[in-house]
Parts: C-alpha cells; structure tokens; sequence
C-alpha cells in the first residue's frame, strides 16, 4: 500500500489483519537482510581485518568479550579438528570392548588425567586408567566407567600371577566399540563452517569462538535507530511534568527494546505538535538506518505525523492493523538524507514505524513489528533467513475465562508461570494502553484471535513473549 497524500482513516480499504501485516514486514526484512553487505573478501580468516561494503563500512573487529548480543559478519570456521583428539567423557578404564566384555581381568598399565598425553599404544589385555576430558591411548576403542569395573590386586584371582592391579568389568555388563568416547573430529573438521555470517552471537558461540582460538570477531556494525517522540504534553525523564503533561518514557522503552534487538538506539529531542517542529524532526531522523516515532498517527486534529512524512516523501506500507492495541500503527519509508560527507551508502530508503503514543502499544507494536527489522539491519539472518529474528510465541494454559469482543487480534498483558509442567497464564488487571504498572507486572501478552469473543479456562492459548 502507498501513499502519495494522507488519506481519510474512515475512507481506506479495510485495515489488514494481524497475519497479513506480519507477512509484509516479514518479507521487507527478509528483503534488507539480503542486501546487508558482507567482507570485501569472502575468503577472509576468523581473525581476518576488518571488512567493507564497497559505498561504507559496515563491519567491525571487537575483542571476544565485547561479542556477547551482536550477529557475526563472515562463517566461522575451526582451526583443528574438534577434539584434536580422542577423548575419554568419563572417569574410568580406557580398553578394547571385546577383552573388557569378555569380563577377564584387565592390567592396569598406566593413567592418564586431562592435560596429559598417553606414552604409547594400550597393551593386549591392558586397561588404561583415565580421567575425563583425558587423550584416549591408541588401540583403545572405549572406556569403562569407574563405577562399572571391580579393581583388585591381580595375585589375589590369579594365583601364581604378577602381583599387580587389575580391573574387571563387572557382569553382565558388556561395552560396546567408541562407548564414552568422542573420537578426533567427531564434532568438526579443520576448515569446517561453525557459525555462518549472520548468527547471533551468545555465550556458547562466545565459547566456540574461544576454542578455534578467536581473540577477536567481525561483527555487523549496529544500526542506528532513532526514537522520535512527539507531543506537546511530553517532557523530559528528569523534569517535573505541569498541570496536563506526561513524562516521555516510551523513548527509554524503546532504546531498550532497540539494544535487545541488535541495535544502536539514537534517542532524539522531543518533537512538538507543529509542522515546522516535526519537519526538522524528520529531516534529522532521516540519517538513521531505522525511524521509531510515537504518538500523533492516529486520526485526531492534532496527529499531525502522518502528513509531515508525506513532506518528507514518505511511501506507506502500512497505515493500520487489526489489532489491540496498536490499531494505528504506521509503517512506511522515507528518502535517507546522509549527514556525513563520504561515499554514497547503497541504501535509499530509511523504513519507517509510527508507533502509538501509549507505551503499552509501542511495546506491543514494537515486538511484532519493529523488532524484525532492526535484527535484519543489524545483519542477523543474512545467509539464513529462518534465523532472523521475530516475534517470539509461546504455548501456555489459560488460568482463567477471558471474554473479549471480536474483529481484532488483541495483545493482552499477562503473567505465565514457567515452573509446572506446562506453562500457566493468567491476565495482569490494567486499565488500557496507558498503564505502565501493568505492563511492568507482566512477563509476556496473552495473544486473543480476532475470531474469539471467549477463551475457556484450561484451553491452550498462545502468549507473545518479550
């Protein structure tokens, strides 16, 4: 859907539902992640220098530690094979598992613990003592657990024998070939992809980061996002609000949903109910790869963002869902106005979202649809786009009967216990889109189809997760 001039909200075409609307930002990000540059060379090591798009850098090399929460920028590959080595997983004997299933006794010819290397082969009819994590001696093809073997002095069963330690597995126990082993590169070979460019970087691809011996990574440089709040009732966190006034807390709200998602929040002053005020706005904004704006999209006298984006050039894809809250939601773009001498960036377009100003729907509205958008900015996905990041759902039991009107798919917040068998949700009390305390209380929104007008207690009902 464009728009070359505002339209009358009573005249449009029947808003598209909650699904349809999804789909279309789903697509757009999936559109942007394709284009997200990659490393000039595509042959470039893990620890390789720090790439470029052709029009603008858009990679940078960070210390390991400072990778948690950003989406790596080329594959990750292992420098050894993985383990390099054969290695025991438990405490124990390593042996052949036909001599220890045989249940004769073993000699014990040596012991091995993490960090050392066997001096040589395993001797026929031997056990090696070994510690987990330990080499795994050569001609050896698995390892007994140290609770599954009865250890005693060889004389003392074999009369006449070398006075000796010994092991036996006790019967019936038997053990099969490569039983508590994990053999050399079993997990990865030298070379192989570990990581594509695109994922998203926690602590266990910190930690597998660390074991191919990477001090550094190239990551995606954030997007920059910028947050317009508008409105002449708002003002600042640290002021005391007047007789009529709000203080702006959607901004901090949201420069934190932007964090969470992969990118750089730009926080812009607060723009006031004239054309000239949102305008300059708008003209500032449009350096940013992605435009936040709260407030003033409905269809009041003074919702005055929707025709200051059309000045800006605006082209809509969305103006309204079916949904609640966040009904007005706005999504469209706008020419992007470089502010910074230098090359031509491949991008034209800055998207945009006008958010409702009550938090509880810019939360809403951001998680479903904003949220995909910055992850795919912020390269996630990239080679993978079922890695890109969405929304997030969940199956729940409903606690209780919630009775609602139908023709909108409505977002509720809610509380869900994880501790039981299988999650609880209940509704947090609040008194609409406005109320803060409520939303605070919540951990995650009760998902109610448009086509319902009840939900039975002990039903299985979705819940959108933060």
């Amino acid at each position: 859907m464009s728009s070359a001039r505002r339209r009358s909200k009573s005249s449009s075409p029947a808003l598209p539902s909650y699904n349809e609307a999804a789909e279309l930002v789903a697509a757009y990000a999936a559109r942007l992640a394709r284009l997200r540059p990659g490393p000039r060379s595509s042959g470039a090591s893990n620890s390789g220098p720090r790439g470029s798009d052709p029009d603008g850098p858009c990679i940078e090399r960070v210390p390991l530690d400072q990778a948690l929460g950003r989406v790596l920028a080329e594959p990750l590959r292992a420098d050894a094979d993985q383990p390099p080595f054969a290695r025991s997983t438990r405490d124990g004997f390593a042996c052949r598992a036909a001599e220890a299933s045989s249940h004769r006794p073993l000699a014990v010819a040596g012991s091995t613990r993490a960090g050392q290397t066997p001096p040589g082969s395993l001797p026929r009819g031997s056990a090696w003592e070994i510690m987990t994590g330990a080499p795994v001696p050569a001609g050896a093809d698995a390892v007994v657990m140290l609770e599954h073997v009865k250890e005693f002095d060889a004389h003392v069963e074999e009369s006449g024998g070398p006075s000796a330690r010994a092991v036996r597995l006790v019967p019936p126990r038997t053990i099969r070939k490569g039983e508590n082993i994990v053999a050399r590169g079993a997990q990865a070979r030298k070379g192989d992809k570990l990581l594509l460019a695109g994922s998203w970087i926690g602590s266990a691809q910190i930690a597998l980061a660390g074991s191919c011996g990477c001090a550094t990574l190239n990551v995606f440089i954030k997007p920059r996002v910028a947050i317009l709040s508008t409105g002449d009732e708002l003002v600042p966190i640290g002021s005391a609000p007047g007789p009529g006034q709000i203080r702006n807390s959607s901004s901090a709200m949201l420069a934190a949903m932007v964090r969470a998602a992969g990118g750089d929040p730009w926080i812009l002053p607060i723009a006031r109910d004239t054309a000239k005020s949102l305008d300059t706005a708008l003209a500032r904004a449009a350096s940013a790869d992605l435009l936040l704006i709260t407030g003033g999209v409905s269809a009041g006298k003074f919702d005055l963002v929707e025709p200051a984006l059309i000045r800006a050039g605006a082209r809509f894809h969305l103006t309204g869902v079916r949904i609640q809250p966040g009904k007005p939601l706005v999504f469209g773009e706008i020419p992007f106005r470089s502010i910074k001498p230098g090359p031509k960036l491949r991008r034209t377009k800055c998207p945009i979202f006008g958010l409702p100003g009550n938090p509880v729907s810019s939360a809403v509205t951001f998680m479903l649809f904003a949220a995909p958008i910055v992850a795919a900015l912020a390269g996630r996905g990239g080679t993978d786009p079922s890695d890109a990041r969405g929304p997030r759902f969940a199956l729940a039991r409903l606690a209780e009967d919630v009775k609602t009107k139908t023709s909108l798919t409505r977002f509720l917040p809610a509380a869900c216990t994880f501790s039981g068998a299988f999650p609880e949700v209940a509704l947090v009390p609040w008194q609409g889109s406005g109320d803060l305390a409520a939303m605070a209380l919540a951990n995650c929104f009760l998902v109610v189809p448009e086509d319902s007008d009840r939900l039975r207690a002990g039903s299985t009902v979705r819940i959108l997760l933060p």
